[in-house]
């Protein structure tokens, strides 16, 4: 499964995958209890996909930052996101060294290595990027 199909949505713990769409929004589940959830075009959803942090050059896209976790940890879970603000920053300047300290916060980190953990814990760890057909390549076969 593609980060293109694991959405956060605002108010709502952890991450979840969705399903299919409906009338007024769609169906999403839990990818930490499976629950399913009715989601309407008035919650802040957000995709992985289209994550990106904040670094001194450029934005790095999220499934690029995961792929460092996942190299570093050896494919295992990393350090608690409830670990110390201390910790968190050395932890996350190991990753992405040149990260922006003035428009990443503590927070942000918080969510990145919990949703790490989460997808890791699932066994979605195919962070590469997907690859993308275009209809004049498929034209030619």
């Amino acid at each position: 499964m593609s980060l293109d199909k694991i959405l956060a949505i605002s108010g709502k713990p952890g991450l979840y995958e969705l399903k299919t769409q409906t009338r007024s929004g769609f169906l999403a589940e839990s990818l930490i209890d499976g629950k399913r959830l009715s989601v309407s075009i008035r919650h802040n959803v957000s995709v992985l996909s289209e994550i990106a942090i904040y670094t001194l050059t450029e934005e790095v896209p999220l499934r690029e930052i995961f792929k460092k976790i996942y190299e570093k940890e050896n494919g295992e879970q990393t350090i608690s996101h409830k670990e110390s603000k201390n910790k968190l920053e050395e932890y996350f300047a190991e990753v992405l060294p040149d990260y922006d300290e003035e428009r990443v916060y503590s927070s942000d980190m918080k969510k990145v290595i919990q949703w790490y953990n989460i997808l890791q814990s699932k066994g979605l760890t195919d962070f590469s990027e997907p690859e993308k057909t275009d209809k004049a390549d498929q034209e030619e076969e």
